[in-house]
């Protein structure tokens, strides 16, 4: 059976745009074939250098994929600290490759070209990314464009550990993810450092907010509106069924007496998030409470994950000669 494998950052909160871009590509994956999810905390530490926010966050992201459809008995769902085997794994892959394939690694050369000093971590961000992968005998990574330069990285790294030492990692692909744009608040792309982000199970006067930051201008509902580059329409299209979406617009181009005011569309756009995450958000609060079962999660998802870590570790350290 066909094995996916990701992983995802506990760096906050999930916004639309993480749903949008991922944890809905990740969730429909289980149909597909065996799927291997886990939550990056060592990843994290290259940048969440707190320890209580990394927890929170860790428990964050497990309870809003498991509230918005992650089914544990239909995949492997763990926190990648809890399977040390992939450290030990990042330390043979290192031993293999040379610097200059690290120094063209995307987020390296970014805080370098920013005049800024990235740690160590962050130089050997893609070798643990590497071994996440490898260590599972991944038949594809589902990944935006963004990242497959990390999957050739898994390839390459793969690729010279064989030469060296036989058949040892399987090679794996990516399978690139369809990752709309997601515009934030203010139009530009949906990000948490931006500050232009909005949390998948916000509700209430916190929502009411949030989708009021949204720019509008002075026209009166009366007034025709092009839907074609206005912000609102945007988001409209992201949460509103289509025909529901299509009437808007109508409505808009045509003007006059039922043309639709800016706050009958930002109602819509409230809507819109209460029904397509309101049974989500409230199992979300549920296993918010529910420590325990979280717990169990992870740690039957970890379990599953160390014994097929734990074969691939063997068998590398049995070619390369410590076992």
């Amino acid at each position: 059976m066909t094995r996916f494998l990701s992983g995802v950052q506990p760096s906050g909160r999930p916004h639309l745009g993480n749903y949008l871009g991922a944890i809905q590509q990740h969730v429909a994956l289980q149909k597909d074939g065996t799927a291997y999810y886990f939550i990056a905390d060592y990843h994290a530490l290259t940048t969440v250098q707190n320890a209580e926010t990394l927890r929170e966050h860790v428990r964050d992201l497990a309870c809003t994929y498991l509230a918005l459809g992650l089914d544990p008995k239909r995949s492997v769902f763990w926190r990648q600290s809890d399977v040390p085997e992939v450290t030990e794994l990042t330390w043979l892959l290192s031993t293999v490759i040379g610097m200059g394939l690290l120094e063209r690694g995307h987020s390296y050369k970014d805080k370098v070209a920013k005049g800024l000093t990235p740690n160590a971590g962050l130089f050997l961000y893609p070798v643990l990314m590497a071994a996440d992968i490898l260590a599972y005998d991944a038949d594809y990574v589902p990944v935006g464009k963004d990242q497959v330069q990390h999957v050739e990285f898994a390839q390459d790294m793969a690729g010279a550990f064989n030469a060296l030492y036989g058949d040892v990692f399987k090679r794996p692909e990516w399978k690139l993810s369809e990752s709309p744009r997601v515009v934030g608040l203010d139009g530009e792309k949906m990000s948490k450092s931006y500050g232009n982000d909005l949390w998948v199970f916000e509700e209430g006067k916190a929502l009411k907010k949030r989708v009021g930051k949204i720019p509008t201008d002075s026209r009166a509902p009366e007034d025709p509106k092009d839907p074609d580059g206005m912000l609102i329409f945007d988001w409209l299209e992201m949460l509103c069924p289509k025909d529901e979406y299509e009437d808007l617009c109508r409505r808009a181009r045509a003007g006059g007496e039922g043309g639709p005011g800016y706050g009958e569309l930002k109602k819509r756009v409230i809507e819109g998030m209460d029904t397509m995450f309101g049974d989500a958000r409230a199992e979300y609060h549920r296993l918010r409470a529910d420590t325990g079962y979280v717990d169990s999660v992870l740690a039957q998802g970890a379990s599953r994950a160390r014994e097929h870590a734990s074969a691939v570790r063997d068998r590398a350290y049995a070619a390369c000669g410590l076992r």
